[in-house]
C-alpha cells in the first residue's frame, strides 16, 4: 500500500490516503460508502481525482495519516474527503481530527453523506464538538424521491435522518453547508436552498461532473 505525502509535489501515488487540493490537506480513509450514487465516479469505474487514484487497498491508522501529513499547519484545511463516506471510520476520524488540531492544524473539515446516525445507530453529533470546525452534508435533493433516484441510499429513511443529522450537528459544528449538485435529474435547486434555510445552515451549489 502507497501514501502520498503532501511535502510532494511530483506525480501522484496510486492508492493515495493523503493528497493535496486548492492549499488543502485531504484525507482519504475508506472506499467503502452508505450511499450508491449513481453521479459518483467510482461507479463509472474512475477512481481518480485531479491527477490522484483514491481507490485504496488498506484502510490508514490515524498513525499512518499523521505520518503522511507531516505538519497541518502548512495548509488552509484538513479535509475528510475521498470517495467513500468517512464517518464510517468514526473512530479514526476522531483520533486524527484531535490529532492534528494538536499539532497546528488551522480548520478541520468533513465532507460527509450525513448518514452517520443512521448507520451506527446513535447521535454521533457531541462528539465532533471541539474536533470539527466546519462540516459539509451531501444533500442532493429537495425530497425524498429525488434523493432516492440518485443517491440509491443502503438504508432506509435515508433522506429524513441526513436532514434529522443537520438539525442536530448545527448545534456542536460551527460551520455546517448542505450541497446539491446543479444538472442532476429532478434536483431544484433553489428548492434544496430554501431546505437549507430551513435547517439554520448553509448553502453550496456544486455542478454535475466538477469533482475535486
Amino acid at each position: 500500500m502507497t501514501s502520498r505525502s503532501p511535502d510532494r509535489s511530483d506525480a501522484p501515488a496510486s492508492g493515495a490516503w493523503v493528497y493535496t487540493l486548492h492549499g488543502n490537506c485531504y484525507l482519504n480513509l475508506t472506499n467503502q460508502c452508505t450511499l450508491r450514487c449513481g453521479f459518483c465516479p467510482k461507479f463509472n469505474k474512475t477512481w481518480d481525482v485531479q491527477g490522484y487514484d483514491l481507490r485504496i487497498d488498506g484502510e490508514p491508522s490515524a498513525e499512518e495519516l499523521f505520518a503522511a501529513i507531516g505538519d497541518p499547519s502548512r495548509f488552509k484545511e484538513v479535509v475528510f474527503c475521498g470517495l467513500g463516506e468517512p464517518m464510517l471510520r468514526l473512530d479514526v476520524l476522531l483520533v486524527t481530527a484531535e490529532g492534528v488540531k494538536a499539532r497546528g492544524a488551522r480548520r478541520v473539515r468533513v465532507n460527509t453523506d450525513g448518514l452517520a446516525n443512521l448507520v451506527h445507530g446513535r447521535d454521533i453529533t457531541p462528539s465532533l464538538f471541539g474536533r470539527i470546525d466546519a462540516l459539509s452534508v451531501s444533500l442532493n435533493a429537495q425530497n425524498e424521491e429525488v434523493y432516492n433516484r440518485n443517491c440509491r441510499p443502503l438504508l432506509p429513511g435515508a433522506y429524513d435522518a441526513v436532514l434529522q443529522f443537520v438539525r442536530r450537528v448545527r448545534l456542536f459544528v460551527p460551520d455546517v453547508t448542505v450541497t446539491a449538485i446543479d444538472g442532476l435529474a429532478g434536483v431544484d435547486i433553489d428548492a434544496c436552498q430554501q431546505r437549507a434555510r430551513e435547517l439554520g445552515v448553509s448553502f453550496r451549489r456544486r455542478v454535475l461532473d466538477e469533482v475535486g
